[in-house]
């Protein structure tokens, strides 16, 4: 079994000032470094987070910078997204020497160099989202078909929002949790699920679900989505508003909410219910932090989105200013991945 870390909290940055060039570079290099990549990694992640963000400055609408640090390889995500111009010609756009005036197209064949990985999609009129992603040592290419996005509320530096992979013979098992309430102590209730998730993710769902129940009793207490997928199948076991949603390209699928109730205060038994999921689609699991009606509103670009990508869009798009939000995407590898 594979049992990846709680996710680190995004550093998000909105860049619609000079100053905030600087800012997102230094965030990148602050979480680079904590995430232990070396120093030459670390320095190829500044510089492409500053060209990054001073392209968002000079020609985009809407922009920000999300810097991310990965829980199942150690790495780092660096994701700009605008809501435009977009590009016309995103793949003459990764030749050396193309510019184009008013959109992002200049400098991505160097910011392609920068990166161990980089992802595009762009569509005129819409916008742009490019992830850069930095391996850490000794790892190879981290899962491609692994996105999330794990934001506190503003004003607010510790985040009441957590997540957790695991993989195993049995499938993946993934967990988001919402604690009630912000700040400090949201926070600490759901690193405490997280621990107990961490403990045997292999577990039935219903019984992680009741053990969390019991580390969580006489304290915030939390809504919780747990999420188990296997070859044809998600099954999700949840009690709050941590929403599952399976996605194609197509549009969106089944689709499952958690119990009424809160775990650690009145959790009713857990109740885990099966869903079809065709190879080529993804589940989405985000908590009441990101807006439910996206889901109604869903675009086939943004549907089509790979999951590093998907995650960022969902929170760019579509996440509440007044609370955490945390959107994980996970499944088989995308088509367009």
């Amino acid at each position: 079994m594979t049992a990846f870390a709680d996710v680190a909290v995004t550093a998000h940055v909105v860049v619609d000032h000079s100053s905030a060039v600087h800012h997102a570079t230094t965030l990148a290099r602050d979480a680079a470094r904590a995430a232990g990549l070396g120093s030459t990694t670390v320095e190829r992640a500044t510089v492409l987070t500053s060209e990054l963000a001073g392209n968002l400055l000079r020609h985009a609408v809407g922009g920000a910078v999300y810097v991310q640090r990965l829980p199942q390889d150690g790495g780092l995500d660096v994701i700009a997204v605008d809501r435009g111009p977009g590009m016309a010609s995103p793949d003459r756009a990764m030749v050396d020497g193309y510019s184009t005036t008013g959109t992002l197209g200049s400098g991505m064949g160097a910011l392609r160099r920068l990166a161990d990985e980089l992802t595009l999609r762009t569509l005129p009129g819409v916008g742009t989202l490019i992830c850069a992603r930095f391996h850490a040592p000794g790892a190879g290419p981290a899962r491609a078909d692994l996105g999330l996005l794990c934001l506190p509320m503003r004003g607010e530096e510790a985040c009441g929002d957590s997540a957790a992979v695991a993989d195993a013979p049995g499938g993946r098992t993934a967990v988001v949790v919402d604690g009630l309430g912000h700040g400090v102590e949201a926070a600490e209730a759901s690193a405490a699920a997280v621990r107990v998730f961490h403990e045997g993710p292999e577990r039935p769902l219903p019984e992680l679900l009741t053990a969390m129940d019991r580390a969580l009793r006489g304290g915030r207490g939390a809504a919780i989505g747990l999420l188990r997928l296997r070859p044809g199948t998600a099954e999700h076991c949840g009690v709050g508003n941590v929403r599952l949603l399976l996605v194609d390209h197509d549009g969106v699928g089944p689709r499952a909410a958690g119990q009424p109730g809160v775990v650690g205060w009145n959790m009713p038994r857990p109740r885990p219910v099966s869903l079809p999921m065709p190879g080529t689609s993804a589940a989405v699991l985000h908590s009441d932090g990101i807006a439910a009606r996206w889901a109604d509103t869903a675009t086939p670009f943004l549907l089509g989105l790979p999951p590093r990508l998907l995650a960022a869009a969902l929170g760019h798009g579509h996440r509440s200013a007044r609370d955490d939000a945390t959107a994980l995407v996970t499944g088989a590898a995308r088509r367009n991945s």
